[in-house]
């Protein structure tokens, strides 16, 4: 039986050549009959709402096997480690990997306030399973000031510091194919 993977894509436009498609289709072809790729439509993307995310994702993650693995892209990155961190799905997953993730309340500029961790993630962050967080040095939409915060929230995550600004990943991003691969 092949490894199921959830993929939890980024905010914005999701059509051929936008948002996380590329990434996805890369996870896809890269990974091969091994894995069972699952890519749910997240609703209203372009104006995205936490309530309505996490009813989705309380679905889909009750819907997968134990030992999945879990990569979320952007947004989509931050909403699983809210929902993991507030919801007891009665389940275990492998792995969480997230994709250049913002962390929302960081700053001004970083207030969607329904995706904020809760005050008391960091001591709930036991809870989590093996976290790999990864996030290009140089991002250009969302600062390396989120991997540096959600660093020291979750001290035991596996970091990739990945060289460059891509945010999108559209040509794919290795890193990612070879930490699911480390099941």
């Amino acid at each position: 039986m092949a490894q199921q993977v959830l993929f939890i894509h980024s905010a914005g436009p999701q059509g051929e050549q936008q948002g996380s498609s590329g990434l996805l289709q890369y996870l896809k072809k890269e990974l091969g009959t091994d894995y069972q790729v699952i890519a749910p439509d997240m609703p209203e993307p372009e104006d995205p709402k936490y309530r309505e995310w996490r009813e989705v994702l309380k679905e889909e993650l009750a819907a997968v096997e134990d030992g999945s693995v879990l990569v979320g892209h952007s947004i989509g990155g931050s909403a699983l480690l809210k929902f993991l961190s507030e919801e007891e799905l009665g389940k275990s997953f492998s792995k969480v990997i997230t994709i250049a993730a913002p962390f929302w309340g960081l700053d001004e500029d970083w207030q969607l306030e329904d995706f904020q961790l809760a005050d008391d993630f960091s001591t709930r962050n036991a809870l989590l399973p093996d976290v790999v967080l990864l996030h290009s040095i140089e991002d250009d939409i969302v600062p390396f000031s989120h991997l540096q915060k959600y660093m020291e929230n979750l001290p035991s995550a596996t970091v990739k510091q990945l060289p460059g600004n891509d945010h999108i990943f559209q040509d794919g991003l290795s890193e990612a194919a070879d930490e699911i691969r480390k099941m």
